[in-house]
């Protein structure tokens, strides 16, 4: 069994905590909100840290799962942490951080005796639960391969996809579609609904038809129930959006869709939906059309 910090006990994060405490492994976690730590270590059995630093120093594996690149730049590469962190130490970025960042914390963290790996995932709280996260992984291949049995306390599969940088362009891709078909099905259910269509039944016939998907599936109660418990930010989406629109840019591809998907979106968090689940924007675009955002 292995020694892991968990840097990051967020929504995401504290599930993969509390898996790894379930599998056997000692964790060690820390957040900027202790209780959110001491929550998680509650649940997991491990401990909390004070700092990052006192997180990874005794750690065989340290898993980052924070809010975006900068805050996980400023979190791995603090002297303090590179200070502490023993030789060849795992240093697993679990988080959509960005493809600079991933190609910025692979040099830096190479440089300081450790191995970086670049490893974005795809799924929700619930399939942390299930053990059914997909793990798109790249970076050191030998820390990929080491971290790997730890990571399948949560993970269906840990898919290797090259040098660091290729899993967080990997993730930027998924999400488009996931943050488009978010986009498609709000506009969809706010155009049905406005024509006097249930809401219940619109979604029926979603399930029903060529577009049930699983996101379709699984999302269904937070489209409907303001009261579902979120799972991914609008804000959070808004940030991988741009993301998603520079990392397009830079790389040449026409990305009209998703331009068209970020622009809504951040019109929706500048009406106050930031905070709201993913499915809530089609309750802002139901709310716009009403003249009442």
């Amino acid at each position: 069994m292995a020694d892991v910090a968990i840097l990051g006990t967020g929504r995401m994060g504290g599930a993969m905590a509390r898996k790894l405490g379930e599998a056997g492994h000692h964790v060690i976690a820390w957040n900027r909100t202790v209780a959110a730590a001491e929550a998680v270590v509650a649940d997991s059995g491990g401990v909390v840290a004070a700092t990052p630093a006192a997180a990874v120093a005794s750690a065989d594996l340290v898993i980052s799962m924070l809010a975006d690149g900068p805050t996980t730049r400023a979190v791995l590469l603090d002297p303090d942490l590179l200070e502490v962190l023993r030789p060849r130490t795992v240093v697993c970025d679990m988080a959509t951080s960005g493809v600079a960042a991933a190609r910025e914390l692979d040099a830096a963290l190479t440089a300081a005796g450790a191995r970086f790996v670049d490893a974005p995932v795809s799924g929700s709280v619930p399939t942390i639960a299930a053990g059914q996260l997909l793990v798109m992984a790249s970076g050191d291949r030998s820390g990929v391969d080491e971290a790997e049995p730890v990571l399948r306390a949560f993970a269906k599969k840990v898919a290797y996809l090259g040098e660091a940088g290729a899993g967080q362009a990997m993730k930027l891709a998924v999400n488009l579609v996931v943050f488009t078909l978010n986009s498609a099905l709000s506009e969809a259910l706010t155009i049905a609904t406005s024509a006097g269509v249930a809401a219940d039944a619109v979604y029926d016939i979603f399930q029903d038809s060529v577009i049930a998907a699983p996101f379709v599936n699984y999302k269904r109660a937070a489209y409907l129930d303001s009261s579902t418990p979120v799972a991914m930010s609008l804000a959070l989406t808004l940030k991988d959006m741009n993301l998603i629109t520079g990392f397009a840019n830079e790389r040449g591809v026409d990305a009209v869709v998703a331009e068209a998907v970020r622009d809504e979106v951040a019109r929706a968090c500048a009406n106050g939906f930031g905070d709201a689940d993913m499915a809530g924007l089609a309750r802002f675009l139901d709310s716009e059309s009403k003249g009442t955002p």
